[in-house]
C-alpha cells in the first residue's frame, strides 16, 4: 500500500494503476453492484471513456467504481484524488486549496472541490 510520497508518485504516473487501487480498496476481489448489491457483472468496453465502465447482471445498470462515493461526478484523475486524500492525511495543520491547486496542477475550483468532498467524507464518518 501507501507509505511515502515516492509510493503515491506512481499513481500520479499512471492512471491504470490509480483505477486498480481504487477498484481494489472498494470491491476487492468481488465487483458489487452499487444500486442493487449484486456481486455478477461485466465490464462494457468503450474507449472514449477514461474510467471502466461496468454492466449489473441483475439489474442491468452501468456503473464505474466512482458511483456513490467522493470521486462521483469528478473528471479528476484519481491519481491526484490519492494525492490530495494523502497529503490532506499527513499535513498536521490540513492542506489549502490553493497549496493543493499548486501541487497536483489544477484549477482552483478544483482543488476547492476536493478538499470540500474529502473533509466532507472524514467528517461523515467519523
Amino acid at each position: 500500500m501507501i507509505q511515502t510520497v515516492n509510493d503515491i508518485a506512481k499513481y500520479l504516473i499512471d492512471e491504470e494503476l490509480a483505477t486498480d487501487l481504487i477498484e481494489k480498496l472498494r470491491w476487492g476481489s468481488n465487483r458489487v453492484c452499487p444500486f442493487c448489491n449484486h456481486t455478477k457483472s461485466y465490464r462494457l468496453n468503450v474507449k472514449s471513456e477514461k474510467r471502466r465502465r461496468y454492466k449489473c447482471a441483475s439489474c442491468r445498470k452501468q456503473f464505474t467504481v466512482s458511483v456513490g462515493t467522493i470521486f462521483e461526478d469528478s473528471h479528476i484523475p484519481f491519481g491526484k484524488w490519492i494525492y490530495a486524500i494523502y497529503k490532506m492525511c499527513v499535513s498536521k495543520k490540513g492542506i489549502s486549496a490553493n497549496q493543493l491547486k499548486e501541487e497536483i496542477g489544477v484549477t482552483y475550483k478544483s482543488a476547492w472541490f476536493m478538499t470540500h468532498r474529502i473533509r466532507y467524507q472524514c467528517n461523515k464518518t467519523l
